[in-house]
């Protein structure tokens, strides 16, 4: 009886325990997101192109330095709805690249049709589908409709990423970690990438970091979703052929049926 009643115990504390454990650790890794409004959230949301050129300026000048594009053909910079580039500009903007060519054995410079190069110089991740990859992010609501009704997902993700540094560090293992409160971990590898004037806009846009953040979040949106116009086109006008389908059979229906229901009432 005495041994069955310690067990008790045992089992008792040890639930309490990991109970609390479960608590610290879920305070742990709560995390800031922002609900940002982008122009291209909802149904009727585009593509602003003056931002998605403002974004691939950020993305050139300090995002490449570390982050490939490698899904990312220079051509759909081109593309309607999207950065909206000239031919002209598309080519020159492309030729500035180096693509190692395995017919030539040797580098040549980039043409539109090909893709951005990869960057594996220090293990970051690729950004060409980094707003997708957060697509199981619900935002600030923390229920799965916040991404339909609110926009919010990957790109409100990415971000907070990139404006929520603290400026707190620690050195782990050798390596200096910086503090973020949007990252579930609370430590990135990453140092703040951003800051006020860092990249100068031609055409005076303003540029402060959170400026600069919502810029490359929304060229970085388009570069993993880059017919997002088409398909919501696409959709819209899906929609309107099931409404117009569904008037059409009410009234087909009606016009059927009307002698019977004429007979019933005589």
């Amino acid at each position: 009886m005495e041994h069955s009643m310690a067990h008790k115990h045992v089992v008792i504390l040890s639930a309490l325990f990991l109970g609390f454990a479960s608590s610290c650790l879920a305070a742990g890794s709560e995390v800031h997101i922002e609900d940002v409004s982008f122009s291209f959230e909802g149904p009727f949301g585009t593509f602003d192109q003056q931002q998605l050129q403002r974004g691939l300026v950020v993305y050139q000048e300090v995002c490449a330095a570390c982050h490939g594009l490698r899904y990312v053909p220079f051509r759909t910079l081109g593309d309607e709805g999207g950065v909206g580039l000239s031919a002209n500009a598309v080519k020159a903007f492309a030729s500035n690249f180096e693509i190692f060519d395995a017919e030539l054995d040797d580098f040549r410079p980039a043409i539109p049709t090909d893709h951005f190069p990869e960057n594996d110089s220090v293990g970051a991740p690729d950004l060409s589908l980094m707003t997708k990859a957060r697509a199981g992010f619900h935002g600030p609501a923390g229920t799965g409709l916040a991404q339909l009704l609110r926009g919010s997902g990957g790109p409100e993700y990415l971000a907070s990423i990139l404006v929520n540094y603290t400026g707190e560090e620690k050195e782990e293992a050798g390596s200096i970690l910086y503090e973020n409160t949007a990252f579930s971990g609370g430590w990135l590898s990453m140092a703040p990438p951003l800051s006020d004037g860092l990249v100068e806009y031609a055409d005076g846009s303003p540029n402060s970091a959170h400026d600069l953040a919502m810029d490359v979040t929304a060229f970085l949106t388009w570069a993993a979703e880059p017919k997002m116009m088409v398909r919501k086109r696409m959709g819209l006008t899906a929609v309107a052929l099931l409404i117009l389908l569904s008037v059409l059979l009410y009234l087909t229906n009606k016009r059927l049926w009307a002698p019977i229901k004429n007979q019933r009432e005589t």
